[in-house]
Parts: C-alpha cells; structure tokens; sequence
C-alpha cells in the first residue's frame, strides 16, 4: 500500500497517521455534545456508517493525498465514538456498577482488534489481486462493508438516554424506563441535562479535575503506544517469526488482556475501589515493561507483553470508571469524557516519539518513560 500511493516517500506516511489524530481530537468535544442533543441512535448509526463508507472508499483511491483526505474524514467520523459510548454507559449505570461495563466495552473491542489482525492476514495472503484488487485493497472493503451493515443496524438495536429509553426499539415501556431513570436520579441526580448553552460546556473546563483525569489517559495511552513497538519486535527479531506469522502471534496478548480487565473490574465495582485497583494495574504494568526491557530471555520478554498489556487495558476500564464516579451533571461528563479521549490520542503521538529507531532492540528510552 505505501509504494502504491506513494507513502513510501518522505514524511508522507507519518502525516497521514498524525492527520487522523489530530482531526479527531478537534472533533472529539462537539461530536459528544451532538450525542446528547441528537441522541444516541441517530448519531452513532450515522457516523459508524459514514466510517464504514469512506473506509471501503479508501480502497480505490490512487494518490497519497487521497489518502489524507480519507484519513481527515475518517478521523471526524471516529471522534464521537468513545467519548460518546463512555457517556452513554455512565448515563446507564450506578457508579458502584461503572468499572465492569467498561470493562465489557474494553474487552469486545480487544477482541474485534485481534481478530481483525487475523482477518487483514488472511484477506492479504489469499485475495491479492483477486477481483483486479490488492490485498490491502480487500481489506478495506470488507472492514467498510461490514461497517456500514453494523451502521445501519445500530439505528435499531442501540439504546437511548434512560429517561427517553421507552424510545428505544422493543426495549423499554414508559414505566419501566421511568425506574431505569430513578435509580440513576437516586444515585448522582443528574438524569436530565440541563439547557444546552456553550457558556455551560465551557465554564466545566474551569474544574481542575477533568485535566487530571485528562493526564491520566495521555500517559495511559503514552506506555500503550510504546508497547505496541516491541510486539512485533520481540517476535520478529528476537524470536525469529517472518512478518506474516509475527502478526498472528501478536494476537494472543491481546486476548489474554480480556482475562485481567474483567476480574479487575469485578473486584473494583464489588468493594467500590477504584484508586487500589488502579495502582495495582500500574505495578504490573511496571513489572511487565521490566521483563521487556531488561530481562535476556526472549520468552520472558514475550510473557512481559502479557502482562504489560493486561495491565494497561485493565487501567483503561478503571480510570474511565474512576472519572465518571466523581464528575456528575450530564454536560459536564460530556466535557469530560471528550478531554480524556482527546488527550488520550495526543498520548499515541507522544508516545510514538519516545520510541526511538536508534535504540532498537531494546528501546531504553521508551521503557524507562513507562515505567516513570
């Protein structure tokens, strides 16, 4: 793909990966505002579909700046999906019950990722130039395909807001979402918004707390970015795998991770701890960037990724958990969750920079940045 439109060639390739982010992250505020003021179905069944629709047009584009183009539009469609749905889940939810829904989200979309890894492989290895189009041509209209069946579904099996869920496709009746939206009244007292104005929205960016929860998930996402290096690297280099089979062998972690994410959520939501588990998911973390970065034996390297990446999954669920327990009002939570989103893609692109070629194999710089 990049020689074929040209992205082979100077920064090209490294603009349209940060082109993506930083569309994303400008978009990331009003497209969770929207999810509030057009509601859930409407909004998520059309941007999951326009995603859909311009990544199954990425596969017939020719140049390198059709592919910035598609990579601008592509980041506008995704940025109202995860702030949207941790707003849509802390709207559901009692705070004591947060961390293990989060959980959930984390773990289908794990498994969507590692298998999708699995699913490019094969698309690549058996339908190249099948059909006058090239493996990674393949890949793209089957991922917008499916995308766009999943849009169009999404309009009649996703939810509303509690108090307007009687709306909702043969879900609830109007006195069962009345006790939906009670429970959640008697537990936080912000069922219904109040009056959209932007002097509302901004004056919540004067609370201290959203830019700690924000830096949370920047340094979340930075140690992700990080690990996502020596995958590959282990297996390739220090295992020996060629690249086909380093991708199907870098599956596996990420399966495992759904292990840790579930119990710890568990354990958080049944004895309400949020910090505790947060800082016992660190330590692992810790542990795990140390046998990667400075133990010998390439399979205690190996079982490092394992546990580095539980961890940081595991984390992701519990601060999401953590900063909706304490943030109440339901605009304020939007403001919310779009800084956390937003500053936890700015964290991938820091942390591509800590990884630097010149240390290869053993990266030191980007170890010693995640384990700090």
């Amino acid at each position: 793909m990049l020689s074929d439109l040209g992205l082979d060639q100077g920064n090209r390739y490294s603009v349209a990966i940060l082109i993506f982010t930083v569309t994303s992250v400008c978009f990331q505020l009003p497209a969770t505002i929207a999810v509030r003021l057009i509601g859930p179905r409407i909004f998520f069944a059309f941007i999951t579909f326009c995603f859909g629709l311009v990544t199954l047009c990425t596969a017939f584009i020719h140049t390198w700046k059709e592919m910035i183009l598609m990579r601008v539009l592509l980041g506008v469609f995704m940025s109202g999906i995860y702030p949207g749905l941790a707003l849509l889940i802390s709207s559901w939810y009692r705070r004591e019950e947060l961390q293990l829904r989060f959980a959930y989200l984390q773990a289908g979309q794990l498994t969507i990722l590692a298998t999708g890894g699995i699913v490019n492989f094969g698309l690549n290895q058996n339908l190249h130039d099948t059909g006058g189009l090239k493996g990674w041509q393949w890949m793209f209209v089957v991922q917008g395909l499916v995308a766009c069946v999943i849009g169009i579904a999404t309009y009649w099996w996703i939810i509303d807001f509690p108090e307007r869920s009687d709306q909702s496709f043969y879900f609830l009746t109007k006195e069962e979402a009345h006790i939906a939206a009670s429970r959640i009244q008697r537990d936080r007292g912000d069922v219904v918004p109040a009056p959209f104005t932007w002097t509302e929205i901004f004056r919540h960016f004067l609370d201290l707390k959203i830019y700690g929860f924000a830096a949370s998930f920047f340094l979340l996402n930075l140690v992700t970015t990080a690990l996502a290096y020596f995958l590959p690297i282990i297996l390739q280099n220090g295992m020996g795998f060629s690249t086909n089979k380093a991708i199907l062998l870098a599956a596996p972690p990420y399966y495992y991770a759904v292990i840790p994410v579930i119990i710890s959520s568990r354990v958080g939501d049944r004895y309400r701890l949020r910090g505790p588990v947060i800082t016992f998911n660190c330590l692992c973390l810790i542990a795990g960037f140390g046998m990667l970065g400075f133990a010998d034996q390439v399979t205690v390297r190996y079982v490092g990724t394992y546990l580095a990446t539980g961890a940081y999954v595991s984390n992701w669920a519990a601060l999401n958990s953590y900063q909706a327990s304490n943030i109440t009002g339901q605009w304020k939570r939007a403001v919310t969750a779009a800084a956390v989103t937003a500053c936890n893609g700015l964290g991938g692109v820091a942390g591509s920079f800590i990884v630097r070629q010149q240390e290869a194999p053993r990266y030191i710089t980007a170890i010693w940045v995640s384990i700090g």
